[in-house]
């Protein structure tokens, strides 16, 4: 019977040393799925962090890019309106009355012909007769061409443009900003 218990005696010992590794491998199983779902957890929490990082870069940048779109939308408009009263200034201009362009024809000589004495004075069609008896002009010719005038010296190398559009542009440009602020505050 010795070697009966003996046997027994091994069998009970290595059943607890089972015993153990099994509660070892349990342990160290739980210490596993522990670390696991800690860093589980973790890599949840950064990924949810990144996301809403993400959500909150892509909704300033739409909010930024709607801003934009207003702002040019507004300007766009702005530059219609301002467009549209240069072109209404202009009518207004082309359409004066004879007596009114004879009297801006007449100041527009006095100041040419001290630049350039006895020009040739160009002018719209029908102009000419508005501008026959002036003094100073050496010649006269009548073409298609915008309501003003230009006077050209003889020989052709200077040239002075007075024509109506030209004359607006140029203020247009000098005074847009307190145009623009007169028309939009």
């Amino acid at each position: 019977m010795a070697l009966d218990e003996v046997v027994g005696d091994i069998l009970e010992s290595a059943r607890k040393d089972a015993d153990q590794l099994l509660q070892s491998a349990d342990k160290e199983k739980s210490s596993i799925l522990q670390n696991a779902n800690e860093t589980i957890a973790g890599k949840k929490k950064e990924s949810e962090k990144q996301l809403e990082d993400t959500l909150k870069r892509l909704r300033q940048q739409e909010i930024s890019s709607a801003e934009l779109e207003a702002k040019r939308v507004v300007l766009n408009a702005r530059k219609e309106a301002l467009d549209q009263a240069f072109e209404g200034a202009l009518k207004d201009l082309a359409s004066m009355s004879d007596a009114d362009k004879t009297r801006l024809y007449a100041k527009i000589m006095a100041q040419g012909t001290k630049v350039i004495p006895q020009p040739k004075v160009l002018c719209a069609k029908g102009d000419g007769k508005l501008i026959s008896g002036m003094p100073g002009i050496g010649s006269m010719q009548e073409m298609d061409m915008d309501t003003g005038l230009i006077l050209e010296s003889e020989d052709g190398m200077f040239r002075l443009d007075y024509r109506f559009k030209t004359i607006l542009k140029g203020i247009w440009e000098k005074e847009l900003k307190n145009v623009s602020n007169i028309l939009f505050g």
